[in-house]
């Protein structure tokens, strides 16, 4: 047989970590499930994976330990749910029936208000002016103000061309109020012609455009909003208390 070959770097730190994680006891693993799941139970927000990793022992997958936890509660009343790179207890959707009986019903978005926002959810980063050209018509500031104070739409930055104008994109409360692991898991053409919510007369070229993630990360034509624009914009950009 001939002599082992050196592995890569990357591959004999992959190695090291994996050989780390083994090497983990029963109880040590269980200790870090159970603060977990404490850390998501007793927050109202979804809890970010780097605020989990700060709190559990060293060394610890944070992404595997929170699957193996999603996998346990899959079945329960309650299920553990992924937004991003965050975690948060909802109810399972097939009881959600029984918490909202007797309630009121919550006032409906207009017709105006959503189309804007599934403008923005599938086109974002989007101005203003491309969310009117889309739509064939003017939007009024009121519609957008609905948005942003349901905390679905936040301001994200301002678009390197003439004007400036500011672009907007969905929020990690849009996707946990709709169930939605990250904006690539809106539901396609195929999807929204089988909810009906397209005309079966639609032209055959029509697309839907692939949704972007929906992060932090600015894009090369954008450029971060400054404390001047956060104050000429009248409002602060929506994030949880446990963002990193």
């Amino acid at each position: 047989m001939g002599e082992r070959e050196d592995l890569p770097e990357e591959t004999e730190a992959e190695t090291a970590d994996a050989q780390q994680s083994a090497s983990f006891s029963p109880e040590l693993k269980l200790e870090a499930e159970r603060i977990a799941e404490a850390l998501v139970f007793a927050s109202s927000e979804p809890v970010s994976e780097g605020y989990i990793e700060e709190r559990i022992p060293n060394g610890i997958d944070v992404p595997e330990l929170m699957q193996s936890l999603k996998t346990q509660y899959e079945n329960r009343g309650v299920n553990l749910v992924r937004v991003e790179d965050h975690w948060a207890f909802r109810t399972a959707p097939d009881l959600s029936f029984v918490l909202h009986r007797g309630e009121r019903e919550a006032r409906k978005l207009s017709r105006a208000a959503l189309e804007v926002l599934a403008i923005i959810a599938y086109h974002q980063p989007v101005t203003r002016a491309e969310i009117e050209e889309i739509r064939g018509v003017q939007t009024s500031k009121g519609t957008l103000d609905v948005l942003m104070e349901a905390g679905w739409v936040r301001f994200r930055g301002r678009r390197r061309s003439p004007g400036r104008p500011v672009t907007m994109g969905t929020t990690r409360s849009f996707l946990d109020h709709f169930g939605l692991e990250e904006v690539r898991d809106l539901p396609g053409l195929e999807e929204l012609r089988g909810a009906g919510l397209l005309s079966g007369r639609i032209p055959p070229d029509f697309q839907i455009p692939l949704p972007l993630n929906d992060d932090d990360d600015l894009e090369e034509n954008e450029d971060p909003l400054s404390a001047a624009d956060i104050e000429e914009l009248g409002l602060l950009t929506p994030g949880s208390k446990h963002d990193e």
